[in-house]
């Protein structure tokens, strides 16, 4: 009988806490952004989504691993690929976004919920993003070296959503207190480098 070991119980218990956290951040920064027409809000809120989606994969293949099942290479390899494409995707749509907003001169109202969304992630998905990193340390420590890239990648999808959380907080209190109406779009491509960076990584991971 094989012994799971306690680094693979704790992955998993992440990847749950991430997908109820990014589902939760999703509704209320996609609703809140659109309330207040807050390009900033919903780029955000639309990278909470992608978080999701990253979480469920990455969950479905440690899973895999505390069920004691074979964790192949070419699967996580796989993964890797989607976890890369939703970064591409997240980048591509900020841009368009942005620009759509600069060029229209949108100018997005004041909106109190957006400011508490971002804030509570900012506080969090760094955390969380750091207790995924020791987990996939501790994998690889323990002989997990596949399971470990995974949770390391999409630890690295966390650290970018808390990091938009932080762009959208300043986009967004600048627009409501300041009145820099631009502030609030340009904010947001804050983002597009990282997530171009981090999703050509996860796409040139190696399968083994």
């Amino acid at each position: 009988m094989n012994v799971i070991p306690k680094s693979a119980r704790r992955a998993v218990t992440l990847e749950y806490v991430t997908v109820a956290l990014s589902a939760g951040e999703a509704v209320a920064a996609l609703l809140s952004g659109i309330v207040a027409a807050s390009v900033a809000l919903v780029a955000f809120g639309a990278d909470s989504v992608i978080e999701m989606m990253s979480a469920v994969v990455v969950l479905s293949q440690l899973r895999s691993k505390v069920l004691s099942e074979e964790l192949s290479a070419e699967r996580v390899h796989r993964s890797h690929r989607i976890i890369a494409v939703l970064f591409f995707a997240l980048a591509a749509y900020v841009v368009l976004t942005a620009s759509l907003a600069l060029i229209l001169r949108d100018h997005p109202s004041e909106n109190g919920l957006g400011l508490w969304v971002c804030f509570a992630s900012l506080i969090l998905m760094p955390c969380l993003a750091m207790a995924k990193r020791r987990t996939s340390e501790r994998l690889a420590e323990g002989g997990f070296p596949v399971s470990a890239r995974l949770l390391k990648a999409d630890a690295s999808e966390t650290a970018l959503c808390g990091l938009l959380s932080l762009s959208t907080l300043v986009g967004v209190t600048l627009t409501a207190w300041v009145g820099w109406w631009w502030a609030d779009p340009v904010s947001s491509l804050v983002v597009v480098y990282f997530a171009a960076r981090e999703g050509r990584e996860a796409w040139r991971c190696d399968p083994i």
